[in-house]
Order: C-alpha cells, then sequence, then structure tokens
C-alpha cells in the first residue's frame, strides 16, 4: 500500500485515519451548517468547528454537486475562489487546505494561491488535472467518474466503479474515492450498499481510500432516519470503512466521526509489512477471492488462484453415521479438511464424545444423546466447490443437500 504525502501530512496504512472537513462557499450546498459567503464566517466556523475538533484537512467546496443543480464553468468556480482563499488566510488552525473542483485551472489557481491538494470529484474527466497535481507535487483525490465533466460520480455497478478509478491514471500522489452517493438517477442505494460491502476490493490498486458516507442516503435508509438523525449511522459505518481499510474519512460532523475512526483503526487486523535483505513483504487484507483477484490483476499475475486465496471454516453437526461416512468420502482428495472427535477426514469418528461449547449438554447439540456428530470443514472456496460437486453428482446421495449448501457457501462472489 503506497503512502501518500499531503503537504507532510502522511495518509496510509500503518498511519492514523484522516479526518478531512468540509466547508462549502457555494450556498446550493444541501448541508446548512457548513456553508459560509463570508470569509470570516468561514475562518471562524474552520477553526472552531473543523480544526479544533479533530479535522486534518479541510476540503472547500466551491459549488454544490446535487444534480439538482446547474454545473458551474471553469471561470464561475475561479469567481467563488477568492472566498475561499481569503477564508483559508484568515484561518488560525493548522490543517491541510483540499480544493474540491474538476477543473484544472481552478486546481492550478488554488494550489498556486496555497491550497495543499485537489479533491477532483469527476476523477481526473478533465485530462490536464493529472498533470497541474503532478507538476506540483499536490495529493489528488480521484473520484470514480465517467470521462465526463457534468457526471460526476455517474457510475452504479462496483466493477464499473473500480475500473473508472484507473481511467487516466494516477500520479505519485493519488488517492481514491468510489463515490458514495446519489450522484445519478440511476444509482441506487442498493448499489451504494454493495460499494461499502466491498470496499476492500479498492485496496486492490494499491492506494489509499477516501470515503465520504457522512449522512448518507444508503446509510439513513437502512436506519429509516432524516438527515438531521442519521450520525449514528454514519459513525458505525465509518468504524466499518475504517477496518475494511479506508484511510481517509470526509465528514460534516468531525469530533464524532474522529472518534469512531479511532475504535475503527484501534480494532482493524494488523497489516504487517517489512523490507528485509532482498525483498519487500506486505500482509494482503483479503477476505473474499475477488479482493484477491483485485490484487492478482494488480501485480500482472493469474487471477485463476483467487478462489483459493481465502479460507471457510463450515460447522456440520447432526451428522448421522451415513452422512458422515458420505462427507468424509467426497471430501478427500479435494482440499477440504474435515475434523470430527479430533480426527481428520475419517469415517469412524460417528460421535464427538467432547463437552460440547454452544451450552447444550452434550457433542450433538440436540440435547437428546442421539448418535450423531458433528465437525468442521475448512477450505478454500475452490476446495469446497469441489467437494459440493462430488456430494451432488450421485455417488454420495446420502449428503447431496449438504453439497447443495456448500455450494452456496463456495460462492467466490459472496
Amino acid at each position: 500500500m503506497r503512502t501518500v504525502d499531503a503537504a507532510g501530512l502522511e495518509i496510509g496504512d500503518d498511519r492514523p485515519p484522516r479526518i478531512m472537513g468540509v466547508l462549502n462557499v457555494s450556498e446550493e450546498s444541501p448541508y446548512d451548517p457548513s456553508v459560509f459567503d463570508d470569509p470570516g464566517e468561514a475562518a471562524e466556523y474552520v477553526d472552531a468547528e473543523l480544526i479544533a475538533e479533530g479535522a486534518d484537512i479541510v476540503d472547500v467546496g466551491l459549488e454544490s454537486a446535487n444534480k439538482r443543480f446547474e454545473v458551474l464553468s471553469a471561470d464561475q468556480e475561479l469567481d467563488r475562489l477568492d472566498t475561499a482563499i481569503e477564508a483559508m488566510e484568515s484561518t488560525a488552525g493548522d490543517a491541510v487546505w483540499s480544493i474540491e473542483t474538476r477543473y484544472h485551472e481552478v486546481a492550478a489557481a488554488a494550489l498556486d494561491r496555497g491550497f495543499d491538494m485537489v479533491n477532483d470529484v469527476c476523477g481526473f474527466a478533465d485530462p490536464e488535472m493529472p498533470a497541474v497535481c503532478a507538476d506540483r507535487e499536490a495529493a489528488v483525490v480521484k473520484m470514480a467518474s465517467p470521462p465526463d465533466l457534468e457526471r460526476p460520480g455517474a457510475i452504479a455497478d462496483v466493477d464499473d466503479i473500480y475500473d473508472a478509478l484507473a481511467r487516466n491514471g494516477f500520479t505519485d500522489r493519488t488517492i481514491l474515492d468510489p463515490a458514495f452517493g446519489g450522484w445519478t438517477e440511476e444509482k441506487t442505494l442498493a448499489d451504494d450498499r454493495e460499494t461499502f460491502r466491498r470496499l476492500r476490493e479498492f485496496r486492490g490498486y494499491g492506494r489509499p481510500i477516501l470515503v465520504s458516507i457522512n449522512r448518507k442516503n444508503f446509510l439513513r435508509d437502512v436506519v429509516d432516519r432524516e438527515t438531521e438523525g442519521a450520525l449514528p449511522a454514519s459513525l458505525a459505518a465509518t468504524s466499518m470503512a475504517v477496518e475494511r481499510g479506508a484511510h481517509v474519512i470526509r465528514t460534516h460532523d468531525v469530533a464524532e466521526t474522529r472518534d469512531a475512526a479511532a475504535i475503527g483503526a484501534e480494532f482493524a487486523r494488523d497489516r504487517i509489512r517489512e523490507t528485509v535483505p532482498g525483498a519487500e513483504l506486505e500482509e494482503l487484507d483479503v477476505t473474499a477471492p475477488r479482493e484477491a483477484a483485485r490484487h492478482l490483476d494488480r501485480v500482472g499475475a493469474n487471477a485463476d488462484i483467487a478462489d483459493e486465496s481465502v479460507i471457510r471454516v463450515v460447522e456440520a453437526s447432526g451428522l448421522d453415521r451415513d452422512r458422515l461416512r458420505a462427507l468424509a468420502a467426497a471430501v478427500e482428495g479435494t482440499g477440504v479438511a474435515f475434523a470430527t472427535d479430533g480426527t481428520a477426514g475419517t469415517a469412524e469418528s460417528t460421535r464427538s464424545e467432547t463437552p460440547a461449547t454452544d451450552g447444550s449438554g452434550d457433542a450433538t447439540g440436540s440435547g437428546a444423546g442421539d448418535a450423531t456428530a458433528r465437525g468442521l470443514l475448512v477450505g478454500t472456496p475452490a476446495a469446497l466447490e469441489r467437494a459440493s460437486e462430488r456430494l451432488v453428482d450421485g455417488e454420495f446421495a446420502a449428503a447431496a443437500e449438504i453439497g447443495s449448501v456448500l455450494a452456496r457457501i463456495a460462492d467466490p462472489d459472496r
């Protein structure tokens, strides 16, 4: 995972999650508490409500991204830039300043006048944007979008979002944003939720990830809350996003979000990265085959082994003698380990004599003391699929229904 330097602020693995607070100088913006057209009032807000509450980055929006409003031209954004510059210069606190824009002209003007980084909501749809940022050694957030300056974030399918992030390449300091939110009528709340479920996949590019999920509709819908009551849902999702590998959280609720991100980071799995003579080693956070496929594609390796990259563990209980023997025979040679009664892959163990750990008082879980067994199947999705095929092909009819369930568990798209 690449570490990005944003004006001295390091963003990446082994760094704290970074909080991006929001300031809007556009009257069209949907969240009133962050909207200011007076530079002095904007500076006071930034100092008191963003930096003092823990924001590492201040992201300034010059126009609303709401699809209900007409897109401003580069000249119109430049007309509003003076307010943003004056607010930045009037702020006492220390933070990295980010300009949200889609135009390279606006990005260049902002960076040349003191801004530190760019938040490109059209994902390099302006082909000159990467060079503007690279020439100034500025970090840039690249939001997944079609190659259209008037349609930011207008992609629904997760695979299309992933591909869009690669369009027009990356700079050495690119941060990726999978574009949560209602950027287009075609994008549903279910699409956003699926993108969130698959957030780890976006680590496949090996670059830091930013998420903007504050009070978003796809979260509000789950808990049936209006915007004002959606903060708890946002905070829960923030912890989950950081645990899944996000590095920057964009938010209007800085203090609360910072705490939620800290909890996510504390309980995230450690990812070991070491440099030894002749090699650099990095443990990848992979929980599903398609996540592995993204990393395999990045390094130019054959993605066919993705199904062998993760382990699934399945408990089978209530097994009678026939099903136990069928299951043990079916998994033989598939790569699935089957352990029951302390013995792996044998049909002789038809009953576990070890007290159960589920509170039932007996090893079978049935509470009736009948002659059934329990065991664990351990294997990759590919191995479980091989076992499933053997179970359902008729040779092991006694356990065919078990095979059908294993096929669902082995599905690489889960």
